[in-house]
């Protein structure tokens, strides 16, 4: 029987966390952080994303604000609103819900975020910081499932690590931070063969890739931790459902640990938001005190 990992309890703490050094931010600055977050259309998934961000970010003395734009607005508005949410004083962070509507290019609205404001870290500069272990704003996923990892594992060093999928937002940057652990790290997607074998093989596998249910239990090394970051709804024996992209009731009896869906990854990413949002707004009002010195 594996051990479920409580994405929820964790999140609860690391919530904690941030709302003492809210508060203690108030305390110092005078202000509370703010973090602005950017609707675009009325996708019903996104609308509730965003209302649970904003609300637990208000739950725990941040200030969230919303701007919800129409599904047929332009990169220009779309972009203008940016621009003004960079220059406000009282924004740490800028979230931009995605996906967005196809007209619109998600890669440049994101660029015009400033890296420092860019608390979901898919901004290049952060990117690339990651990449070379400097990174302060990490992509909010792959830092929740590094919590998870460490909150049961302890020291990954020297652990073989697998992630299955190489998105932007999950895989890459969930590669990297395995990689600062000191983990032997191997990445495969759509193109790789043998991926059973594979995956197989590994100490540590996080499954973000978007299929229903597709790692089977031959998958899966006995004894193995696996992070189940997919999130799909199916309809079974007439309910509707929620389910991972791992066939959990296979793979429970084989692995050591493993998270469920719901209540495993998906906390953790709303908790890492908020925790990005404390960062930036440190590291900005530590620039702005830095240049009010050298002026």
């Amino acid at each position: 029987m594996a051990l479920l990992i409580d994405g929820k309890q964790i999140s609860q703490t690391v919530v904690d966390e941030v709302a003492v050094d809210a508060k203690r931010f108030k305390q110092r600055y005078g202000f509370t952080p703010g973090l602005a977050v950017v609707l675009v259309g009325e996708d019903p998934a996104s609308q509730v994303y965003v209302r649970n961000k904003v609300k637990r970010a208000n739950e725990i003395g941040l200030k969230s604000v919303e701007h919800v734009l129409p599904v047929n607005c332009t990169q220009e508005t779309l972009v203008a609103l940016i621009k003004t949410l960079n220059a406000d004083a009282t924004v740490h962070g800028i979230l931009v819900q995605l996906p967005l509507p196809d007209h619109l290019n998600e890669d440049a609205v994101i660029e015009v975020i400033l890296p420092e404001k860019d608390v979901d870290g898919f901004h290049p500069l952060n990117v690339g910081a990651l990449a070379c272990a400097k990174a302060s704003l990490i992509p909010c996923t792959p830092l929740g499932c590094m919590l998870m990892l460490k909150h049961v594992l302890g020291n990954l060093s020297g652990k073989n690590a697998v992630v299955v999928g190489r998105s932007n937002i999950v895989g890459k940057p969930m590669a990297a931070l395995l990689l600062q652990e000191n983990c032997t790290v191997t990445v495969v997607h759509s193109r790789t063969k043998n991926i059973e074998a594979i995956c197989s093989q590994a100490d540590i596998l996080v499954v973000a890739i978007g299929r229903c249910e597709c790692v089977k239990s031959n998958w899966v090394k006995p004894g193995a931790t696996v992070i189940d970051v997919g999130i799909n709804a199916i309809v079974r024996e007439g309910r509707r459902k929620l389910v991972g992209d791992v066939d959990f009731v296979n793979v429970e009896p084989v692995a050591a640990a493993i998270t469920p869906v719901p209540g495993g990854v998906g906390p953790m990413t709303i908790a890492c938001l908020m925790k990005n949002t404390l960062t930036a707004a440190y590291a900005l009002e530590a620039k702005s005190e830095s240049a009010v010195k050298d002026s």
